[in-house]
């Protein structure tokens, strides 16, 4: 399992996590139902690594001052300007614990509807779903290759969903491919002609 090398933070006056976000480091916190709240803090570049390789709902180990505690990632923060992580929080789980995570809805294929003029309107761009963390997907994929104009996916069509819960309704749509907009014309104002004054003294 992939290791993500961490410390324990003792110190929480702002100038020390400024200190540590200077280092490259992101300041995070580790909790779970069988250990209390942690705060910890490990490199930012480590950090990112660690998720490519597990993905964004994958399972990794964070070793914490030589003490390793299995988690996954729920939630991070990060700045938009300088482009880093500012803060991250982590489930501490086993194989058996099912958890709820957020899963990205990824389209695939290219739908005949909307090569015809149609708009692909897309609903849901993430779907909650629960289940032990080995068995939740990185990605949901919906094939759209076959949707024509007036078409919708909802969550009842999801095919490959037996290994984990899905949070939604089974008529929530997820998306459809709208008829073409039809721009309309300008109408051109009628001119009104103001009636011609008759001067009376002449």
């Amino acid at each position: 399992m992939t290791v993500l090398e961490a410390k324990e933070r003792k110190e929480f006056r702002h100038s020390f996590l400024t200190k540590i976000r200077a280092d490259g480091n992101v300041p995070a916190i580790v909790y779970g139902t069988k250990m209390e709240s942690k705060p910890i803090f490990f490199n930012e570049a480590d950090f990112i690594k660690t998720i490519k390789e597990v993905g964004r709902n994958g399972v990794f180990s964070v070793d914490i001052d030589g003490k390793k505690v299995d988690v996954v990632l729920t939630e991070y923060q990060a700045d938009p300007l300088k482009n880093t992580v500012v803060h991250a929080d982590l489930l501490s789980v086993d194989k058996s614990t099912k958890i709820t995570a957020e899963v990205t809805v990824n389209t695939v294929g290219d739908s005949p509807g909307v090569k015809e003029g149609g708009v692909l309107q897309q609903a849901l761009h993430e779907i909650t779903v629960t289940g032990t963390p080995g068995n939740i997907p990185q990605s949901i994929d919906v094939d759209i290759s076959k949707l024509e104009i007036n078409d919708v996916v909802t969550i009842e069509d999801l095919k490959d969903a037996s290994s984990y819960e899905i949070e939604h309704d089974a008529e929530e749509t997820i998306l459809s491919v709208l008829p073409p907009r039809v721009e309309e014309e300008p109408q051109e104002e009628e001119v009104v002609e103001e009636p011609e004054v008759i001067n009376e003294k002449e």
